[in-house]
């Protein structure tokens, strides 16, 4: 039987959320869940976890699984608290983000154990992935972030901030340890997949007022994607995402979402914070 992959839009952050299913065994992964927060009050809401709770028990559904794509910088992480509540699932991310906490670790507020500790499982390029029946791999994808992987389970990858929908592009790369030339090597990866696997992104904000949507296919970004066209070269890709990238402001909740994600949700929000310096690319 086909996986199937249900989203979860976050419409503050524009970010998507999925629950992977595998139906034979009722065996599924959670990927990037996101925690709501308000930098005003500094108060955090389950509100988009608690949608996925419920998706999973009201389908009796066996979570192996909490799958990070990266470090976001754009929103806090759910997956300690759906830990909480899914006792048996594994949190797993790139294992590149070892060498994030060390250059990080002189920017922090506070010490922090700087050997993934946080985290169930490091994964490593061409790891096997089992969820049930079936069988994923862990592809690195760097470039957005140095953690960045993407997970391809079939004719599904989920490829975090990567590759958007075509008509937005591709991820920033101006975050710590970002680099537009990685980006441009990992997206061609991407697009190297079958035409019909279907790329599923961490995020979708729908220019010119469109429809949302969370995937297209290779062969559409292949044909489509405004930032990779099949003769764009790296140093092309390299120079429009730095151009890019200095006009762009920010993420709002960066200077908590960083540090928070960086040790996997095992602080409270805001206790843990970056500087400037550390925040920069």
């Amino acid at each position: 039987m086909k996986l199937l992959a249900h989203p979860f839009f976050d419409r503050a952050t524009s970010s998507y959320s999925y629950v992977l299913v595998e139906p034979g065994s009722g065996v599924c992964a959670v990927i990037d869940p996101v925690l709501d927060y308000d930098p005003q009050s500094g108060c955090a809401s389950t509100f988009l976890a608690d949608q996925i709770i419920e998706f999973i028990k009201s389908n009796d559904l066996i979570v192996e699984w909490i799958l990070e794509t990266h470090v976001h910088a754009d929103h806090l992480s759910a997956a300690r608290y759906l830990k909480t509540h899914l006792v048996c699932a594994q949190l797993g991310i790139g294992a590149q983000v070892c060498a994030l906490q060390q250059s990080m670790a002189p920017h922090l507020s506070a010490p922090i154990a700087s050997d993934g500790s946080q985290f169930d499982r490091l994964f490593c390029e061409g790891e096997r992935i089992c969820l049930g029946h079936a069988c994923g791999r862990v592809m690195q994808t760097p470039g957005h972030t140095p953690v960045c992987v993407s997970y391809v389970f079939d004719e599904l990858a989920f490829v975090g901030d990567a590759i958007f929908m075509p008509d937005y592009g591709s991820g920033r790369c101006d975050f710590p340890g970002g680099d537009p030339l990685q980006l441009y090597v990992s997206t061609r990866r991407l697009l190297s997949l079958p035409d019909s696997v279907r790329l599923l992104t961490g995020h979708d904000y729908a220019p010119g007022g469109r429809r949302n949507r969370f995937c297209a296919t290779v062969a559409e970004q292949r044909l489509n994607n405004i930032h990779l066209g099949a003769t764009v070269t790296g140093e092309e890709f390299a120079r429009m995402r730095r151009e890019r990238d200095a006009t762009l402001d920010l993420p709002q909740l960066m200077p908590v979402a960083v540090p928070f994600n960086l040790v996997g949700g095992t602080l409270e929000p805001g206790t843990l914070t970056a500087t400037d310096e550390g925040l920069a690319a």
